[in-house]
């Protein structure tokens, strides 16, 4: 993610109209990934908690867009304060920038910045949720949400990406949000399922996807959107670096979704349509925060070994019993993790920066940069997350009652089911027309 630096006046860009257009669509393909996590979490859920998955996402459009502006944006982007977080008071309501004001050394206006900006924090809770279906209250949810992007997501995208953020100035690379974005989320999930427990049944009853179609939809979605979440992260068009994200995403999400099925038809000895998107999945994260750093080729490598390490990931909660419903831990967690210390290995200097992985003469300067980067969200989000749903759980309680549980959340929280079969084909709807005849009736006299 590139950020604010400072220009001499003489050297001050100017406004353009093409990077502007270009960052406005990335922006619109980024908010259209939240719906489509929505489709896609929400497939691999029972049916009778689907509805509840959707709005688990969806929500976070609406109370994280109102908190950016409130003060978020402030918060992540504004003047450092202590390498830890930022402020300003323009920013706050977004009511002191004008429409023309360029964000700091780039061409496109501080509103669009912003609004991009956005995009990424409104999906990042929603991945949250994916660990916590089918047991949690939604308006425990809701609360949890606007108190977890304000505690923990905001400061972290400050030292990643704000101007004076301690990762940034460290030399963390995070080309558009391995640690920010995928680690935060999946150590939160970790985080949140400690606390909160197992579901109902867990390792007992079967928990299978009630519609792969959806699923495949939404990462379908995923996979679309994720191009403006990460060539756009680059915040513009001039130089050909967002060019080389947009080939290499679609390079890494290709070999990590054949490495997945790979490790499947091995392990399990099948294809499946879940491994296929999930795999997907793990490519897109795992190239984030590395696509900017690695040559196509590296991308093939980044995406291969994250294909096969979350594959293997997704098994562990079978092991050491915890509850990830949704495989946010094995996907996110260790995908971010992956391809975040995978730029130090792969790092061409050649791309984004002049920094070299280890495989490209750089040593390990890098890689120790990364850890430290990987190791610091991880541990911030993981103690900070559990913390919160401890309170919240203590206070108004996280969960939904046991027998709530059972028969399905989507009745108790919404009032709503997905599908409703009572309809078409059913008696109802023939209850204006003549009865069928009977058995008896057809008998013919002898």
């Amino acid at each position: 993610m590139a950020s604010a630096i400072t220009t001499l006046a003489a050297d001050a860009p100017t406004l353009s109209a093409a990077n502007t257009g270009f960052m406005l669509i990335c922006s619109a393909l980024v908010m259209l990934m939240t719906p489509g996590l929505a489709f896609f979490y929400g497939g691999m859920v029972r049916v009778k908690s689907s509805l509840n998955m959707l709005m688990m996402s969806f929500i976070s459009l609406g109370i994280v867009t109102i908190l950016w502006v409130l003060y978020g944006f402030s918060l992540a982007f504004g003047t450092d304060s202590g390498s830890l977080i930022g402020w300003n008071s323009d920013y706050v309501g977004l009511s002191g920038i004008g429409i023309t004001e360029l964000w700091d050394g780039y061409t496109i206006p501080v509103y669009v910045f912003a609004v991009f900006q956005l995009m990424f924090a409104v999906i990042t809770p929603a991945l949250i949720s994916g660990a916590l279906a089918d047991r949690v209250k939604f308006s425990a949810w809701v609360l949890f949400t606007a108190l977890w992007v304000t505690v923990v997501y905001f400061p972290v995208a400050h030292w990643v990406w704000g101007a004076g953020g301690w990762l940034f100035e460290l030399g963390v690379i995070d080309f558009a949000g391995g640690t920010a974005v995928h680690i935060n989320a999946g150590a939160a999930a970790l985080g949140v399922i400690l606390v909160i427990g197992k579901r109902v049944g867990f390792k007992k009853d079967p928990m299978r996807p009630h519609s792969l179609p959806l699923v495949m939809l939404g990462a379908g979605l995923l996979w679309f959107g994720w191009f403006g979440f990460n060539a756009g992260s680059w915040l513009g068009n001039d130089d050909g670096v967002g060019a080389v994200m947009f080939v290499n995403t679609q390079v890494a999400t290709a070999a990590a979704m054949l490495a997945w099925l790979a490790y499947e038809k091995l392990r399990h000895g099948s294809f499946t349509t879940l491994g296929a998107a999930s795999g997907a999945v793990a490519g897109l994260v795992a190239i984030t925060p590395a696509g900017g750093a690695v040559s196509p080729l590296g991308a093939i490598a980044v995406g291969a070994i994250a294909g096969v390490l979350c594959a293997m990931a997704v098994g562990l909660k079978y092991k050491f019993g915890y509850d990830d419903s949704l495989d946010v831990v094995g996907v996110h967690l260790v995908g971010g993790v992956a391809g975040s210390l995978l730029v130090g290995l792969f790092a061409t200097g050649g791309v984004q920066s002049d920094v070299a992985g280890l495989f490209y003469g750089g040593g390990l300067e890098q890689l120790g940069k990364q850890a430290v980067g990987v190791f610091s969200v991880l541990s911030y989000s993981l103690v900070a997350s559990a913390v919160l749903a401890f309170l919240l759980d203590k206070t108004i309680g996280m969960r939904v009652a046991e027998d709530v549980e059972v028969a399905g959340i989507d009745q108790s929280e919404h009032a709503e089911t997905a599908y409703d079969f009572s309809g078409a084909g059913g008696g109802a709807a023939r209850s204006t027309t003549a009865p069928l005849p009977s058995a008896a009736s057809k008998k013919v006299d002898a």
